[in-house]
């Protein structure tokens, strides 16, 4: 390809044609993959390649076999996790990022990457109206950006009792009490086992009835604590889209001297939407906060960010130095002080460029959108005989329950019956989950191509394949469909 850019040309434009073939067709085929994983092993097995293929073989190639196996992630009607629907500015500006190819290690290296990151640090707390001197880290996502979250708060609680974790380790530190509530995300519970703070040594703080910290019983489990703290809250509970209640817990935190870390990954969003940023009340009060991009701000993948109040023990837990990498100004930002990693993709070009396309006023009214279409298909669904909501949709998650009327093992049946009905049948795509030992429907209403028609076509095909599965007998109990 020396010298010679027409072939570099020709691979470039077969695979934007073969991305936006699949992005025009994505939301009239079925919202679900037509080949599972098994099958795709046997498609994606070949022998060791001895000889290469030219560039655009390789790329037609890619493009088919993978094909059956992409599930409709970007479509209008998928509602299986609560994951956004990577909008095309954001991809349009991922792709630049991958050719581009800077790698965003340090400021020196790449400063428009560092630069375009500055200024999409600053527009996000502005819009998600937290304190504005926060340092932000652009990571992979929620689960990175709680895992940095947490290591800044290890950082600075140990500091506070006279221990430098960074230097000493945890062997023979000071031991920290963890505060966490029952339904809190696994992700939380895994940054802690990475971090040597154990997922089962924590104290679990009881929840209500929509996963929501008890206030008294965290006011209860706080009390006795007399070292460092670490408290975590949760914006939008993954099940039901609840929020804790962050005023109540950041004032009995405060009196123990504790951090508070809140796992916001789709939920802090909704700071940025003045229907629904009441819900947050108090929130700006903890000490970190970590969220997605790829979820309400529709991002490609590889967008997260981790927000720090306090600045110093974001960069202590993650700077990496070496004298071949440039020193930092008192007034500059350094990308890789605030990340886990040295080398990484320079995530602020889409993270900017979306801000830039939707504004302020954009993502409000996409988030006020999604959870309008939220209530209007639980509205839709609760008319039906047999059919319960289980959960009060105050964001954009709906919990839907089968055989409301039957027993609990009868009403698993039925649901996980009907999960795997709509997904067979392909107009919408739901998964399930285990709440309070039971089976639901969860629809995550959050990608930007949804809108009152495809919500509608979606409640209607649901609602059709529940009038299938209740004219049959009740099902054995079997695997949980969508899991």
């Amino acid at each position: 390809m020396n010298g010679d850019h027409s072939e570099m040309r020709a691979i470039l434009e077969r695979a934007a044609a073969q991305a936006i073939a699949y992005r025009e067709e994505v939301g009239m085929r079925p919202q679900r993959p037509e080949a599972g994983y098994a099958q795709m092993r046997r498609v994606f097995a070949l022998p060791t390649p001895d000889r290469g293929l030219p560039g655009e073989a390789v790329i037609d190639e890619l493009a088919a076999r993978a094909a059956p196996g992409l599930n409709a992630m970007t479509g209008p009607r998928f509602f299986g996790w609560v994951i956004g629907a990577s909008h095309p500015v954001g991809v349009a500006a991922d792709w630049l990022t991958s050719a581009w190819g800077q790698n965003t290690g340090n400021h020196s290296a790449a400063p428009a990457a560092a630069a375009a990151e500055e200024a999409a640090m600053g527009w996000m707390l502005d819009i998600l109206d937290l304190p504005r001197d926060c340092s932000v880290g652009f990571v992979t996502g929620a689960t990175a950006a709680n895992l940095t979250g947490i290591a800044a708060a290890r950082s600075a609680v140990l500091r506070r009792a006279g221990w430098d974790v960074e230097a000493d380790g945890l062997c023979g530190a000071p031991p920290i009490d963890v505060l966490i509530g029952d339904d809190a995300h696994t992700t939380v519970f895994a940054s802690l086992q990475i971090l040597g703070l154990g997922h089962a040594r924590v104290h679990r703080v009881a929840t209500d009835a929509a996963g929501r910290i008890d206030a008294a019983d965290f006011a209860r489990k706080i009390a006795p604590c007399t070292g460092p703290v670490i408290a975590i809250a949760q914006a939008g509970q993954i099940n039901t889209g609840a929020f804790d209640p962050f005023a109540e817990i950041v004032a009995a935190a405060r009196e123990k001297n504790a951090w508070v870390h809140v796992d916001g990954a789709f939920g802090l969003w909704a700071r940025a939407c003045p229907e629904k940023a009441n819900l947050t009340a108090g929130i700006e009060g903890c000490d970190s906060w970590a969220t997605d991009g790829h979820k309400w701000l529709q991002t490609p993948y590889d967008c997260g960010y981790a927000i720090v109040r306090d600045g110093e023990a974001h960069r202590r837990a993650m700077t990496a130095a070496a004298s071949y990498l440039p020193t930092v100004g008192a007034d500059e930002r350094d990308p890789s002080h605030v990340t886990p990693e040295l080398s990484r993709r320079a995530r602020g070009f889409a993270t900017w460029a979306m801000i830039r396309h939707l504004g302020r006023t954009g993502i409000a009214d996409m988030v006020a959108r999604h959870c309008r279409l939220a209530r209007l298909m639980a509205e839709r669904l609760a008319a039906e005989p047999g059919v319960e909501i289980v959960n009060d949709v105050e964001l954009n998650q709906v919990m839907v329950r089968f055989g409301a009327e039957l027993s609990r093992e009868q009403g698993d049946a039925l649901t996980q019956a009907v999960i795997e009905k709509v997904q067979l049948d392909g107009t919408c795509f739901a998964g399930g989950a285990r709440w309070r030992d039971r089976w639901i429907m969860r629809l995550s209403v959050i990608s930007w191509p949804t809108d009152d028609d495809a919500a509608a076509r979606s409640a209607a095909a649901i609602a059709e394949a529940w009038r299938k599965v209740r004219a049959k007998p009740v099902p054995a109990i079997g695997a949980a469909a969508g899991a």
